[in-house]
């Protein structure tokens, strides 16, 4: 395809949808298939009870499961009656009437990943026409059971299909990172994954975040890396863990999908999900996704610009001891003559109004700090 093609799509995708990374929740992590209206419901209440909704968590994204396993006789699909009675577009009506979105999930294949419900092969203008009558403002849309054309035309396809309705939806690709979409996927859509799926253990938030790493130059404002929902609150991992995943994906612009059970979650999940300061950093309107800039023994120094000439720097210790960990001005651009304001976003108080050089901190194992450090003019 064409430069000029190229930026024709991603002008008609620039339709004012997710210029910063979307905050919501998920119903795949905890759910899988068991998901019905009443979670659904309930969950969106939720998210306005816990006050999540008022931090930016907007989307109440259903995954896979949620259609009849067929479509009907005039080849449109159909929430599955068993579970969604009221039918998508009343709960989409219940989700807005609250002050939220409604996202769903879709598949470049003839069938979904559970093989429980059809995929949009061929289907594409069809169904994206349904999605924006039903009032579905995210659309997830997986790459399962497809007919072996390359995913970049599969997602092309649906691109298109979406700039036609013109309703602003949110298209988040999924196809795993296998044809590095990062380098193509924004030109049809608002993120995309790039890596497998995560699961709730600490290897698997270290791999992924690795492995979303090598991406950042290609985010920005309406275009992001997807390194997959939050595991945070599910429960296989430790406070300390849950707060280095959330800090390197709010670092890391990555999209902030909650994954785990709102309607039964703990102080200590919301304390964390509900960090305003950290959610700042992922909303940041400079939108440049943080990097890892050097790591040693599983000691690493993560950073990344953000608006007003401000950086954030987050200190994660990956080993099995605590440590001592230190960047070093130098790191990301700085004189080590310049002084520094130095907040810390996870203890809400100012370490430093006056830091020069660099900056140590002692890190517990699997833990992490992060600052944000405002220099002064020397």
């Amino acid at each position: 395809m064409s430069h000029g093609r190229h930026a024709n799509s991603r002008f008609l995708l620039d339709n004012g949808v997710s210029r910063t990374p979307p905050m919501g929740w998920n119903s795949w992590n905890h759910f899988w298939c068991g998901i019905n209206e009443s979670v659904v419901m309930s969950t969106a209440d939720a998210l306005v009870s816990t006050g999540l909704a008022s931090l930016g968590y907007k989307y109440v994204n259903l995954d896979d499961c949620w259609a009849e396993s067929e479509r009907d006789e005039n080849g449109k699909l159909r929430g599955k009656a068993s579970t969604f009675p009221s039918g998508i577009k009343a709960l989409a009506d219940y989700v807005h009437a609250r002050g939220l979105k409604l996202g769903i999930y879709a598949d470049a294949g003839n069938r979904t990943c559970s093989n429980q419900m059809p995929g949009s092969l061929h289907h594409e203008y069809e169904d994206a026409k349904t999605f924006a009558q039903w009032g579905v403002d995210y659309i997830k849309y997986d790459n399962c059971y497809h007919d072996g054309t390359r995913n970049r035309e599969s997602y092309t396809a649906m691109g298109h299909a979406l700039q036609k309705i013109k309703r602003p939806i949110h298209f988040s690709l999924c196809e795993w990172g296998q044809e590095d979409p990062a380098k193509w996927a924004g030109a049809y859509g608002h993120s995309w994954r790039t890596t497998g799926d995560i699961n709730d253990t600490f290897a698997s938030v270290t791999w992924i975040a690795d492995l979303n790493n090598r991406w950042g130059r290609y985010a920005g404002p309406g275009r992001w890396n997807d390194p997959d929902m939050l595991e945070v609150g599910s429960g296989g991992m430790t406070m300390d863990e849950y707060r280095s995943h959330f800090s390197i994906w709010s670092l890391m612009k990555a999209p902030l999908l909650i994954g785990c059970d709102l309607r039964s979650v703990s102080n200590r999940t919301l304390r964390i999900l509900g960090n305003k300061e950290v959610i700042e950093v992922n909303q940041d309107s400079l939108g440049v996704q943080g990097r890892k800039l050097r790591s040693k023994d599983g000691l690493g120094v993560w950073a990344g610009p953000l608006s007003d000439n401000r950086v954030v720097v987050v200190l994660w210790n990956r080993s099995e001891l605590r440590a001592l960990i230190t960047a070093v001005w130098r790191d990301f651009g700085l004189s080590p003559n310049t002084p520094a304001i130095v907040r810390d976003f996870w203890k809400h108080k100012y370490v430093s109004m006056n830091e020069r050089d660099r900056l140590t901190a002692s890190v517990a194992p699997h833990a992490c700090k992060m600052y944000v450090l405002t220099p002064l003019q020397s």
